[in-house]
């Protein structure tokens, strides 16, 4: 029991590493923030692999993290809504860790792939209602005459639709290839 918590909290620091390297290797859009990366795999394979409690840790130190690698800040609840819990709540791709591994377990490719897409878009969607939320709340200067909410949720989609399609793809070709990643 202590060897397998030991292991969890090791690899949530490994993975959580990872994914600042790979939020590091981003494709930025605007001046203002907002990248399309690869961040959300190595969150969503502790999330299938250990569950909710890994994954929403994983995403929490990411969030950590960038905020200490240079962050955008203008308010501290803005940095705990941008940075702390829109990369806490990728972790809720853990939701469907039980039939991702019953895929696994039975061999069913497609169910697995079908899962794994519908896992990232719950958390990707998770992610891009808390960056919706500060920036309507903290960047409504940027909207004009606009309607800040509409404003802020089509910038926010500008990236993090293509982000969530593309971490979908990856994270099926990853784990349909290898699914052992997800299994302990």
């Amino acid at each position: 029991m202590k060897n397998k918590k030991l292991l969890m909290l090791m690899e949530i620091a490994i993975f959580a590493a990872i994914a600042l390297v790979l939020d590091q290797l981003s494709f930025k859009l605007w001046p203002q923030g907002g990248s399309i990366s690869l961040v959300m795999v190595p969150i969503a394979c502790m999330a299938l692999r250990w569950g909710l409690q890994a994954g929403l840790t994983t995403g929490f130190i990411v969030g950590v993290l960038q905020m200490a690698f240079g962050a955008y800040i203008l308010h501290w609840l803005q940095a705990a809504i941008d940075y702390g819990i829109a990369f806490t709540v990728v972790g809720f791709i853990a939701l469907v860790r039980k039939p991702v591994l019953a895929a696994i377990e039975a061999r069913q490719m497609k169910k697995l792939a079908g899962y794994i897409v519908l896992g990232t878009v719950i958390g990707g969607m998770l992610r891009y209602v808390a960056h919706s939320v500060a920036g309507a709340v903290f960047f409504a200067e940027y909207a004009g005459d606009q309607n800040v909410w509409l404003y802020t949720i089509v910038y926010n989609g500008t990236y993090m639709i293509p982000a969530i399609i593309f971490t979908a793809i990856v994270a099926v070709l990853l784990f349909t290839s290898a699914p052992r990643l997800i299994q302990r």
